[in-house]
């Protein structure tokens, strides 16, 4: 891969600048290993558009970075309901698109310690709905206002560890009590799988 142009900085400026003035876009961040100071040197970048109203990836699509920018909802609707997997001055960059409509109500709902687990691609479990509470208090805020969260919410304390052990627990007994005495290794090989990564 070619070397880049800019440092990582000005990338991250740059970038940063020009998702801000996409329409309906009121906040930029930076997530994953890179906002939390983990990274390696092939790391991709994970950036975040939240939008209020009417985004529309086709202005995404319309500056002109190399990649694959998808429709809103491709990725399963929901939290993550879609974003693009771009190259920018040689980096690897995936941007998600959070709506702040859906980020502000799922943050009311982990407040209050209820929550739903949505399916995406590549992760095992799904993804938890409260997963948008911790980006908030975790990634960093390039550009625009975003609420912090000060706190993990005190009603997922319980609600969360039962609902992932009550899971885990009932796939793990219908693989004893359905796949096993069948020999069915391939479902009993998911089904333990699954109920690690949802212990996980």
């Amino acid at each position: 891969m070619p070397t880049p142009t800019l440092t990582d900085q000005a990338f991250l400026d740059t970038t940063a600048d020009r998702l801000a003035t996409l329409p309906a876009v009121r906040a930029v961040t930076l997530g994953g290993s890179r906002a939390q100071g983990v990274h390696g040197p092939d790391s991709d970048w994970d950036l975040a558009v939240y939008y209020r109203g009417a985004f529309d990836p086709e202005d995404l699509r319309a500056v002109g970075w190399p990649g694959e920018v998808s429709e809103l909802g491709a990725w399963g609707g929901g939290v993550f309901n879609g974003g693009a997997w771009l190259t920018i001055d040689e980096r690897r960059v995936d941007v998600h698109y959070r709506d702040l409509d859906v980020v502000e109500h799922e943050t009311a709902e982990a407040e209050a310690g209820r929550f739903g687990v949505e399916p995406l691609m590549f992760h095992l479990a799904g993804i938890p709905t409260y997963l948008v509470v911790a980006e908030l208090a975790i990634n960093k805020v390039l550009r625009g206002d975003l609420p912090r969260p000060a706190a993990y919410p005190e009603a997922l304390r319980s609600t969360a560890p039962d609902h992932w052990y009550g899971t885990a627990t009932a796939t793990l007994a219908y693989a004893r009590a359905g796949h096993a005495p069948r020999g069915a290794l391939t479902q009993v090989a998911g089904a333990l799988a699954l109920a690690t990564a949802q212990t996980a």
